[in-house]
């Protein structure tokens, strides 16, 4: 890495003048009061208060103290020059057993969050779910229960009628792949399940989910654009081998294949349904044809390649594939590979491969751990990642792809789930202790960045 300091001027003139620059974060990772104004548990608050479960027992108790917060933290947004603001809200705020009574105390803080967003001429993306079930539905099961299915869809239709008319854009999930294969495969995330059969059932009823959460988003507010974020990988094969390129078939339909075909083609993939469709639970008449309502746009989370290799081990359970090696071996601090190619590769074969809406990068940044040193936090590590991947994006803008905005992830650090507060991914640095927010080196190059924008070159060279 280098101290130059990327031309923001320069990469400003590749972007169209309507290309949105903003900031992301999500609920449970940076409000805190867990217990405050009739909040009731998540499942991420029993997760993390489990010993073993997150880095060091650390937990959402307090976070980034947002939820108290709030003004000075939109001052900040507004100060880094940024037109757009992602954040998600949290299902137990708005009924907080997930189903029975809505807690008015919570809505009013998202009525808050809105209007100040909208007093300082910023754009509100809002998320419905960032991974925070209310505990109380996993004692019916939670996302492998067809019932949370329906809950979801009477809390996004509770969300929307509240706050909907000053929504600029919503989604309804943020990354199947976690809350589905991370949650309940790989017992990485909450609620710390390794089931396969688990898994099946919590990918179709999130899948059902989305469905009836767009259904009933349309109609509260019809002209509200509405999607989904996910976070598919760029599969490269570890070999030219046949076996590898058979195995990254494979990792896609795992990996991407499972959300895109039934959001964008109605139907999961065949690879994947031969090998585990006996064990998924009933697809009933009308769930497909719920799932792959047309979205307005779909948002894409972006850090780093999957490389797969086959995994030859008989009885190998699909998607029968073993890790292959970075071919980058600079890494984050959290350990995955920079490869900002793969985000161009991507986004070319996602869109040879299903008719896709706009796309918006709803996530892109990466954790490094550098603290304040005489005021200043110098983050060039992370300035470069961020000026690489909007260089990418750049081109793709060029070559005739709808990107139309980036969110930097994230505003500020944060609790990084499984890490806990460990990981830093913040353009703005926060010390726990007390709550200071420091502007890193990437948070004013960002700023001198978003601010060229919206400027009135409307098309793109």
């Amino acid at each position: 890495m280098t101290d130059r300091m990327p031309d923001s001027a320069l990469l400003a003139a590749r972007f169209p003048g309507d290309f949105l620059f903003g900031v992301a974060t999500a609920a449970f990772q940076i409000e805190g009061a867990s217990k405050a104004d009739g909040r009731k548990p998540s499942i991420w608050d029993a997760f993390a208060n489990m010993p073993g479960r997150v880095f060091g027992r650390h937990n959402g108790d307090v976070a980034c103290d947002h939820y108290n917060r709030l003004d000075q933290d939109l001052d900040l947004i507004a100060s880094l020059g940024v037109q757009a603001y992602r954040f998600s809200i949290a299902w137990p705020r708005i009924y907080p057993d997930g189903t029975g009574p809505i807690n008015e105390k919570g809505l009013d803080f998202y009525d808050r969050l809105v209007d100040g967003l909208k007093a300082r001429g910023i754009k509100a993306f809002a998320t419905l779910y960032h991974w925070d079930l209310p505990l109380t539905l996993a004692g019916d099961g939670g996302w492998t229960a067809r019932s949370t299915a329906f809950a979801f869809e009477r809390y996004a239709r509770t969300a929307i009628a509240r706050l909907g008319d000053r929504l600029d854009s919503v989604a309804t999930f943020n990354e199947p792949w976690c809350s589905v294969w991370l949650s309940h495969l790989y017992g990485i995330h909450a609620p710390g399940e390794r089931s396969m059969d688990a898994a099946l059932h919590a990918l179709h009823t999130t899948m059902l989910a989305h469905g009836l959460g767009v259904a009933a988003i349309r109609e509260e507010r019809p002209q509200l654009p509405v999607g989904i974020v996910i976070n598919p990988t760029h599969i490269y094969p570890g070999s030219d081998s046949e076996a590898d390129r058979a195995a990254g078939e494979r990792a896609f339909d795992f990996h991407n294949g499972v959300f895109f075909g039934p959001i964008f083609k109605g139907a999961y993939p065949e690879s994947f349904l031969s090998a585990l469709g006996n064990r998924m639970p009933p697809i009933e008449d009308g769930d497909l044809a719920l799932i792959s309502q047309k979205l307005d746009w779909w948002g894409l989370n972006y850090y780093t390649p999957l490389r797969v290799a086959d995994d030859p081990t008989p009885g190998a359970e699909f998607p029968a594939t073993k890790p292959a090696p970075f071919v980058n071996p600079e890494t984050t601090d959290i350990g995955w590979e920079i490869y900002p190619q793969a985000l161009g590769d991507l986004i070319r074969t996602l869109n040879a491969r299903y008719a896709l809406p706009d796309c918006y990068i709803t996530e892109n940044g990466a954790a490094y751990n550098m603290g304040v040193e005489n005021g200043v936090v110098d983050d060039q590590p992370r300035l470069d990642y961020i000026a690489e991947h909007l260089s990418v994006t750049a081109d793709l803008i060029a070559e005739g792809y709808p990107m139309r905005g980036y969110f930097a992830w994230s505003l500020m650090d944060n609790f990084e789930w499984a890490e806990g507060y460990r990981m830093r991914f913040g353009i703005v640095h926060v010390d726990y202790e007390t709550q200071e927010r420091t502007i890193k080196k990437s948070g004013h190059w960002y700023k001198a960045l978003a601010s060229q924008f919206p400027k009135g070159n409307h098309q793109p060279e």
